[in-house]
């Protein structure tokens, strides 16, 4: 019943389940009273220490979930951090729900995975929010801020035209697939230098200029390993969270969407550790 809970089956659907699989009536109410079971194991993989493996790589993200509060219902943000080892091993290694997305509750976040034991971060590896880059900067001042280049390259072109500005387009694709960071500043000057004083390209030339250092260290800090130019690991993790979140749309309190979201965290950060191939090769 737990297995099901966790693959994101509702609680009414897992008791028609039992029922129809054991021919014995299971009420709803008893499924969700054992889930909690789930509690403990959540809260102690969750409060894990983690100073036995240094973390020079951490991706973090946020995604908004719907919890009922004082008869309300609210929205509240998850922070979640990936850490990649200095092997290329990949883990989750931690998850916060708080009332917002700010510099506070990002520092606050940090400040929970640093008392684990969190140590030796070179790269931190997000989208370019600022609360979030504030606080990057405040919690791990020896660290680079590697913005993810998906999002910026979408933040360059939308801000051009999509008609007749297909050269522009390619060149921007181009750029952010080099490998080598003189060369990538080199074909950047002259991208902004042939574009920006054409208005429609202006506004994009500027947020290029004006981004590009932080769209690039991790062909300084990260060993030119592409996959830590972008946060797409966690996208892809944000969406696993969702496909079983949708289930349930609003969840009943904190501790029922602390319970859900972790055990689907422990289920994916499980398969990852079972997995034969590292995330990266250095």
């Amino acid at each position: 019943m737990l297995e099901m809970y966790i693959s994101g089956v509702s609680t009414r659907k897992v008791s028609q389940i039992v029922e129809e699989l054991c021919g014995k009536s299971v009420s709803k109410s008893f499924v969700s009273s054992l889930t909690e079971q789930l509690d403990p194991l959540v809260s102690e993989w969750q409060n894990r220490s983690l100073s036995d493996t240094v973390f020079p790589y951490i991706m973090t993200d946020v995604i908004y979930i719907k919890i009922r509060e004082h008869r309300r219902v609210v929205s509240k943000s998850c922070h979640i951090a990936v850490g990649i080892s200095e092997d290329g091993e990949r883990e989750i290694i931690g998850f916060m729900i708080q009332d917002n997305e700010s510099d506070e509750t990002w520092s606050l976040f940090f400040d929970y995975l640093k008392a684990r034991g969190l140590n030796g971060v070179k790269l931190v590896i997000s989208d370019a929010h600022k609360g979030l880059v504030k606080a990057i900067k405040q919690s791990f001042t020896l660290a680079s801020w590697q913005r993810c280049q998906v999002h910026f390259m979408r933040n360059i072109l939308s801000s051009i035209p999509k008609k007749e500005s297909k050269p522009f387009r390619e060149a921007i694709k181009g750029l952010f697939k080099l490998t080598d960071i003189e060369m990538a500043r080199k074909v950047k000057n002259t991208l902004v230098n042939d574009y920006i004083e054409q208005p429609k390209y202006r506004k994009a030339c500027e947020k290029l200029d004006e981004g590009f250092e932080d769209a690039f260290q991790y062909l300084v800090v990260g060993q030119a390993q592409s996959r830590l130019k972008s946060t797409n690991l966690l996208e892809r993790l944000n969406q696993e969270i969702r496909r079983r979140e949708k289930v349930i749309r609003i969840f009943p309190n904190h501790g029922s969407a602390n319970r859900l979201i972790g055990a689907v965290l422990i289920d994916c950060h499980e398969d990852w550790l079972s997995s034969t191939r590292k995330y990266i090769q250095f």
